[in-house]
């Protein structure tokens, strides 16, 4: 890599710029060091309230993708646009880079064919404008869709779904918070009206008891990680980790309640029946605060602790202590992540996990709270923006005329113009592709052939597109299937705000000019989005801005969150929405009076298994996440020298499970489902459970999506990425995969 060359001790910067972490919803302050246009070394101030003085390892060294060479800088489009013939209908052929005189782009991972061809800023926009606009006048607002993006900035995302919304009068837009928190998010709206953290993650030094479940903290969130250990040694807090793998937290855990992937609802709702058994109820909080009590205490009388046990494999009698230490802590607090959301039935378990709240009134007060941990640094961000197909900015549905009319007077829309029609989701959008359905998509950043679950089908839903779009910084496994290539700047070449799990909205800054003729997101979308209006006859938007602070006002002059947030404001930490007025210091802590819905909604549940138990066939659960060294689709980490630390997927594998099935540390094994199969090493460790095996998905050669079920939850339509049944069998290793496979080649 290009930083291995450099002494950082030895350089002297010519400027510092500071920023936000690109990676999880933490949200870290960063210190660029900068010598001749080239990021040297990263540093963090010590009096940062994010993560004082704290990096994780992808902060401090993961930002060297920037000047990878495999970085497409340059616009790109298909050789069949420029020469006007109709697309290919088999794509496999379709995944070469080539300069205009017909010279293969070197060190370019699909660089075999001649398809691609570099191209002016200009023909990239024209083409790109030319085609949604010739789809819409065809076909309608159905036909179209867009995917926006949780790693780019605010004002990014409020552009792209405004140009979905008021240009091509359409809903269908959505991100990655519908495979990772959806289910969270739709939970929280049903039950307090609002689907972000309660509190802040530096509020669990207040804690006197928590909970941490499905999340593995220390390497999804690890400076949350730090604080909830210092919690603990430095502050006498207990932690009680309910979780099917034994993670690092599990050391300093008061508790360990090693659960059955897919049974939280009978774990939660046991410890339920316990806090109102034994009358650990704080009744004042339920009598005053909340709705729906006695419907709930009725679908509660069958989770005993030893029904759970017998669906869980967790003790009876640690359920009952679990309870008694939250019920009875003085500021109790709970920190989910994706573990939670991501199945079938992922928003019952996070409604769970909010009555335990609700009953023992730990929300509302510093040092308590419900906390959903939010993956991607800017997922939270972008969902405040609606980029969701229910909601505009700030969660006002899209189905609520007074909302639609807001938003119709500050694009300059006529009245009635803007759609009604809930949208389409993620996993919908893919799945409408077709003849009659989505025709033409556009991908800001996302990478749907690795977050998909059942890439198998993802690929047959790609491929029927007719029109495709892709934003990026690199060409991953679905921009290889674009028909167009509009490239971006990463977070250090571009301006604009971030906002974290926290709910903190910050600075991000660029520290050097683009490379090459690469551009940020927000120009780019508003160039595309003039040459929209003029071939739609269309004269409404605003899409002229000198910075991306204007966008930011005009988000804020509608969401009133976002309403006293200015970029000066934000200029040294940041805000923490609700921000209604200018004058307004922020909100740490919400629902200190009432909930955005009134009362809490207390709502009857009922035990749903995973849809794909295991069996004599397919024995094992499955379940995938990430790693400390890795970040979602790997198009930045393994695009970085972290690569190197972490280069190959494994899967870990209970020393029981692997003596019984004859496999060593080390070994090659191929764990197959019913959708597909991956060939990785095996680690061999006490980290999981007996039973249950686990994939990281960062890796294209061995992609974890390949075996997952896209079974849906029926409300959040999120999948059931962390339970489905595998078989897991001994390989050669002859049949691993090469590093340079391409999954986008379809060879699965």
């Amino acid at each position: 890599m290009v930083t291995e060359m450099i002494n950082p001790n030895r350089v002297v910067a010519d400027r510092v710029i500071s920023t936000t972490c690109p990676y999880c919803g933490v949200g870290c302050n960063l210190q660029l060091h900068v010598k001749d246009d080239f990021i040297f070394k990263v540093t963090t101030p010590f009096d940062s309230p994010v993560n004082h003085g704290n990096l994780c390892v992808k902060g401090r060294f993961g930002y060297d993708f920037i000047y990878h060479p495999k970085r497409v800088t340059t616009p790109l489009v298909r050789r069949y646009l420029l020469e006007g013939k109709p697309r290919p209908e088999i794509r496999e052929q379709r995944f070469e880079i080539s300069r205009k005189d017909a010279e293969p782009i070197s060190n370019h991972p699909i660089s075999t064919l001649s398809d691609w061809v570099e191209t002016d800023w200009d023909t990239a926009l024209n083409i790109t404008a030319d085609n949604l606009a010739r789809i819409y006048n065809r076909d309608g607002s159905d036909a179209m869709a867009v995917y926006c993006c949780a790693k780019a900035t605010n004002e990014d995302n409020y552009l792209l779904q405004k140009m979905y919304r008021a240009l091509f009068r359409t809903n269908n837009v959505d991100h990655c918070t519908r495979l990772c928190h959806a289910g969270s998010v739709v939970a929280l709206q049903q039950a307090v009206g609002s689907s972000a953290m309660s509190n802040t993650a530096s509020q669990v030094f207040m804690n006197d008891v928590f909970i941490v479940t499905g999340s593995n903290t220390s390497e999804n969130h690890p400076i949350i990680a730090l604080q909830m250990k210092d919690a603990v040694q430095k502050h006498g807090a207990k932690m009680i980790v309910i979780d099917p793998r034994r993670i690092d937290l599990v050391d300093m855990a008061e508790m360990w309640l090693p659960l059955k992937p897919g049974t939280n609802v009978p774990v939660f709702s046991a410890m339920a029946h316990v806090i109102v058994k034994e009358d650990l109820v704080n009744w004042d909080f339920v009598r005053n605060r909340t709705e729906g009590f006695d419907e709930f205490l009725e679908s509660l009388e069958k989770f005993t602790p030893e029904y759970a046990e017998e669906l869980s494999g967790v003790p009876a009698e640690d359920i009952r202590k679990a309870a008694r230490m939250y019920a009875k802590a003085k500021n109790g607090a709970i920190y989910w992540g994706m573990g939670i959301s991501q199945l079938s039935h992922g928003t019952a378990s996070a409604l769970a996990l909010i009555h335990l709240a609700f009953l023992t009134g730990h929300v509302g007060r510093d040092g308590t709270g419900l906390n959903p941990l939010r993956g991607q640094n800017n997922v939270q961000g972008a969902s405040d923006m609606g980029s969701m197909p229910f909601h505009y900015p700030g969660y006002m549905r899209v189905d609520n005329p007074d909302n639609r009319a807001k938003w119709e007077k500050a694009w300059n829309i006529e009245e009635g113009g803007l759609s009604l029609k809930l949208g389409l989701t993620t996993t919908e959008i893919l799945s409408h592709a077709h003849e009659g359905g989505i025709r033409a998509l556009y991908i800001m950043g996302e990478n749907p052939m690795m977050s998909e679950p059942n890439l198998n089908e993802t690929r047959k839903h790609m491929e029927r597109l007719e029109f495709l779009v892709a934003q990026d910084i690199f060409i991953n496994e679905s921009a290889a299937f674009a028909d167009v290539f509009l490239p971006a700047t990463p977070f250090a070449e571009k301006d604009g705000t971030f906002s974290n799990t926290d709910r903190r909205v910050q600075r991000v800054r660029a520290a050097h000019k683009p490379r090459g003729m690469s551009r940020p997101d927000w120009q780019i979308i508003c160039d595309v989005a003039l040459r929209l209006e003029s071939r739609l006859g269309l004269d409404t938007a605003h899409w002229t801005y000198s910075n991306p602070e204007e966008i930011l006002r005009e988000m804020g002059s509608v969401n009133p969150d976002y309403a006293g947030i200015t970029y000066e404001r934000i200029e040294k930490e940041g805000l923490i929405y609700p921000v209604p007025t200018l004058d307004h210091p922020g909100t740490p802590t919400l629902f200190t009076e009432s909930f955005p819905r009134g009362r809490g909604k207390f709502h009857a549940l009922d035990y749903v298994p995973v849809r794909e138990e295991p069996d004599d066939e397919y024995p094992f659960i499955l379940t995938t996440g990430r790693l400390l060294e890795h970040w979602h689709g790997g198009s930045m980490t393994r695009n970085s020298a972290l690569n190197e630390i972490y280069p190959e997927a494994r899967v870990e594998i209970h020393p029981a499970d692997a003596d019984i099935h004859g496999i060593r540390n080390g070994n090659p094994v191929k764990v197959q489902s019913r959708r597909g199969e991956v060939v990785v090493r095996a680690t061999v460790t006490e980290k999981t459970t007996v039973g249950v095996v686990f994939i990281p998905w960062h890796f294209h050669e061995a992609a974890a999506n390949l075996l997952t079920n896209d079974a849906l939850d029926p409300q959040a339509k999120i999948p059931e990425f962390k339970a489905c049944a595998v078989q897991v069998f001994p390989a050669r290793e002859s049949d691993l995969p090469n590093p340079d496979f391409e999954l986008n080649r379809g060879r699965y």
